[in-house]
């Protein structure tokens, strides 16, 4: 499979992926090489990530807890002190070898710690790998707050290894087929029906590649999100809102990232039936499709205006304004609408029908 190149770097896969850590790793003389892992990365995947490689090298490996909850500051101290304690200095190198939540969060320390060392992503997560993989996107949460701590910057290369998607459970492979599904929505409305018939996550490859692309190519047009890149985040203003409530929330059980977006696109697909004019038979599959692969919990009044007051610290709102993106058509997108707050209610009644 083709390597993917990105503004500053590639993304390589399989075979290819071990092929070029390899011939990278015997150019560049390291004084230190770390692999940051949690404990499931640590148990199925750095044994066979090591094996992978013919080049000898001598790593130290740092671990962190695993989950949402525990991407934030403290984690990342923990991080710096362990880079610390074992002699890193600016001619280090991080690899991360993990899911979303590892690579930001690796991404992030690496980028501040002696002011920046070298890094590289290995996702092992589906939704690492179509999500984290593309964009220098790096941070931690503030609290509950999803993403309000961080900095873009770029790795060296970035890993993707597809036997690693056999670790995961059926519900992480759901929750990152959310985000190719939002590919689909955004950009191309071909893609979007080959996805919705997916019924099981073997053979993913090609798929993984073209969502990687998609992302690659608006990423290219927007380094920074100030236009084009912000599509990106269609179903997010919503859907962060909403995880970042059920994380905190003691009434809930927490739902993965792409559960809450997927909740988030349907609202938002519905705003947009509102506002931009996509089409109800459009709306009918995108909400269909949704419910038909996530769960659907059960709203109360208290929980909406809950989760509507965590949109102020949505991440991207500017001057007091929530912008959010919307459709046009699947695979039409219009960015920085703004949203009456009765259409808020109506959304939330949509989506309980």
């Amino acid at each position: 499979m083709e390597s993917i190149i990105t503004s500053s770097y590639s993304v390589h896969f399989n075979q290819k992926a071990y092929d070029a850590l390899d011939r990278y790793l015997s150019g560049e003389k390291y004084s230190k090489i770390f692999i940051l892992v949690d404990e499931n990365t640590r148990k199925h995947c750095l044994t066979p990530f090591r094996n992978g490689l013919r080049t000898e090298f001598t790593f130290e490996v740092l671990e962190i807890e695993s989950g949402e909850e525990n991407k934030n500051i403290h984690t990342c101290v923990k991080v710096w002190n362990a880079l610390s304690e074992l002699d890193g200095d600016r001619k280090s190198l991080l690899i991360n070898l993990g899911g979303g939540v590892l690579c930001d969060l690796g991404g992030f320390a690496a980028s501040t710690f002696k002011r920046g060392i070298d890094f590289i992503n290995v996702p092992t997560t589906l939704l690492s790998m179509v999500d984290a993989s593309v964009g220098g996107k790096t941070g931690v949460d503030l609290g509950s707050l999803k993403n309000q701590i961080g900095v873009i910057n770029q790795p060296r290369m970035v890993l993707i290894l597809s036997d690693f998607l056999k670790t995961l459970e059926e519900r992480q492979l759901q929750s990152g087929f959310a985000e190719m599904l939002k590919h689909g929505l955004i950009q191309d409305a071909s893609y979007w029906d080959t996805l919705k018939s997916v019924s099981d996550f073997k053979a993913m490859d090609t798929l993984i590649h073209t969502s990687v692309v998609i992302k690659n190519n608006v990423v290219l047009q927007d380094p920074r999100e100030q236009n084009v890149r912000k599509i990106l985040n269609f179903g997010h203003t919503l859907g962060h809102a909403i995880e970042s409530y059920f994380l905190e929330s003691e009434a809930h059980e927490t739902l993965l990232h792409g559960e809450s977006i997927a909740i988030g696109m349907i609202l938002e697909a519905y705003l947009s039936f509102k506002l931009t004019g996509l089409p109800k038979n459009q709306l009918e599959d995108i909400k269909t499709v949704f419910l038909s692969k996530y769960p659907k919990p059960e709203f109360q009044n208290t929980d909406i205006e809950s989760i509507l007051t965590l949109l102020k610290f949505d991440k991207k709102n500017a001057y007091g304004t929530i912008n959010f993106v919307l459709l046009k058509h699947i695979g039409e997108p219009v960015v920085d609408v703004r949203i009456p707050e009765d259409l808020f209610h109506s959304a939330f009644s949509y989506f309980k029908e």
